[in-house]
Parts: structure tokens; sequence; C-alpha cells
């Protein structure tokens, strides 16, 4: 599992033209499955994205998680993350779980987030979506589970 992390000050989503909801302070993930992904790899997922320390605290250092500062989360589903684009000029996204597959597994993630109490916006699973990302920093990172998911 491959997720984007967008530390912002702004993020906002509409589904097929229709607005869904916004943040003023938060994170924009942008959360990829790969075809091996299983239930493990999103729940490690999860718990790094809620605890991961990239706000500041009172000296500066992002020392600070999103659970810490009271923020809120925009999770896209995008299986782009998984475009192989080292061959030719078209992407290949081999390596993106199906639909099938990735569904039940972004849904997963969605709960596992609200479950630790962070307040979650989200797009629709194979929606056509337009997400606006103010970020702040810049910050981005990406949060990869451990399994070896690669081949």
């Amino acid at each position: 599992m491959r997720v984007l992390v967008q530390r912002v000050r702004l993020g906002r989503i509409h589904v097929e033209g229709e607005f869904r909801g916004q943040i003023e302070h938060g994170l924009v993930l942008l959360i990829g499955i790969h075809v091996n992904d299983n239930q493990e790899d999103v729940a490690f997922c999860a718990e790094k994205c809620a605890h991961l320390r990239v706000f500041a605290d009172e000296a500066g250092k992002m020392n600070r998680s999103i659970l810490d500062v009271g923020g809120a989360i925009v999770a896209v589903s995008q299986f782009t993350l998984y475009g192989d684009c080292r061959k030719g000029r078209r992407p290949s996204f081999a390596q993106a779980a199906l639909p099938t597959i990735a569904q039940p597994l972004y849904d997963l993630f969605l709960s596992l987030l609200k479950e630790r109490g962070v307040t979650t916006v989200s797009g629709d699973f194979g929606a056509s979506m337009l997400v606006e990302i103010h970020n702040d920093g810049p910050v981005t990172l990406i949060v990869e589970s451990p399994t070896e998911n690669e081949g």
C-alpha cells in the first residue's frame, strides 16, 4: 500500500461535480492499493498516517500528529500511485489492485482512520474527482506498508 501524504492548510473535494467537503487544517491522503495488499498493510498505513508527526510543536519542530492538533483528513483513492512509467510512454498499472480487491481495502482504511478519532472526508472509489490541495510547507511524504510488494 502506498499513501502520498500532504500537509495542507486547505483541502477540498468534489465528486463528479458535486461538492463533498473540505478541511482547513490537516492532511490530504492519496491512497494506492497494490495487487498484493491485505488488511495488515491497510492497518499499518492507517496507524502510521494517524500518528505521523508532521505538524509543528511550540518549538516549530514537526512533532505533532493529526490527532494531536485536532486536524482532519481528505482521503482519495488513487490507483495511479502504482503507475509504472519506466518503459514506453504510457504508464502501466499492472501493480495496482483491481477494484474488487482495492475498494474493500480502501473502505477499511477509511474506517480505521475514523476509529482512531480522525475526522475524514473522502471521495467515492473510482469516481471522477476534483481535489484542491493547498500544501502547507510544502510537506509531502510517502507512507508505504512494509510488505514486499515488488514484482
